[in-house]
């Protein structure tokens, strides 16, 4: 079967299944098994398919159409145009995230200085955040040895040096840290989807760790603990910046106020939302 027919048809099933972008899915699981780009599938579509790469195409598209998310049968998501590896042990960076990214860099002026990442997953933010500017040293932990494990193998595949990773609960490994080795920028992406939330049983999110979406208290447990602890660990001017839900914008701002966070406010992510709340510690 050619490329064209064999895209046609596997983007009908992709669509009776309920996929919202069927043909997309279609094309991203071809150029995973052919190993081509998806303007080779455009330019080449008369091209015939050979039996077992068929046999493999239609293997990822039975997994999609069963829920599967693509990013877990291709191995790879991009973030900040950086393709990722990703394993069904993380959460797959999504484009809201970018919204920490930005918020970090405009917050990070002309000197070097040192980032956090808690809860790193993939390394997306750290690794995004790094790749910008090379002259910061950035930190990434995770409390699952293989989010700490993925996110190494990122860094040394993308060939950025200037960030690091390893295992910590938290704040938990940062503790016994000397006052000057505090940080500038701490960011986080935690978990803040409430257990009872409907979403968890839709889409991709029902393949990825719950550990590492669902949090106590509505969804704000992670976030108030956040907020409390980190400003022991900044630098006297240094900001907080937490990712939330749609919806908790108010009371992840009380919370920073709360621990005795300056300038709070929040940014909006692509859809308009209120997506990441920050705050400064004191001069």
């Amino acid at each position: 079967m050619r490329v064209d027919q064999l895209l046609a048809q596997a983007s009908a099933r992709l669509a009776r299944a309920g996929s919202p972008s069927a043909r997309l899915d279609a094309e991203l699981l071809l150029c995973q098994v052919l190993q081509v780009d998806r303007t080779w599938l455009y330019t080449w579509g008369d091209r015939d398919v050979a039996t077992l790469e068929r046999a493999r195409f239609e293997a990822l598209v039975a997994a999609r159409a069963a829920g599967q998310p693509i990013a877990h049968l291709t191995g790879e998501r991009e973030f900040w145009g950086l393709p990722l590896m990703t394993t069904a042990d993380t959460l797959i960076p999504r484009p809201d995230t970018e919204t920490l990214v930005e918020a970090a860099l405009e917050l990070a002026g002309g000197a070097p200085g040192r980032l956090l990442d808690l809860g790193t997953g993939t390394g997306a933010v750290a690794l995004a955040f790094a790749s910008e500017r090379p002259d910061w040293h950035v930190t990434g932990v995770d409390i699952r040895p293989e989010a700490v494990a993925l996110a190494r193998r990122n860094a040394e595949r993308l060939a950025i040096a200037n960030a690091t990773f390893f295992r910590s609960d938290w704040f938990a490994a940062l503790n016994d840290e000397p006052g000057d080795a505090r940080f500038a920028l701490i960011v986080s992406n935690p978990p803040y989807i409430a257990a009872d939330d409907a979403h968890l049983q839709r889409g991709d999110l029902r393949f990825e760790p719950h550990s590492a979406l669902v949090a106590g208290e509505g969804g704000l447990a992670d976030l108030r603990h956040l907020a409390g602890q980190a400003r022991r660990h900044l630098l006297p001017g240094g900001w907080l910046l937490l990712e939330h839900g749609f919806d908790q914008a108010g009371p992840v701002r009380e919370a920073l106020a709360a621990a005795g966070l300056l300038a709070v406010q929040s940014r909006l992510d692509l859809a308009g939302h209120e997506r990441v709340s920050l705050g400064q510690t004191p001069r």
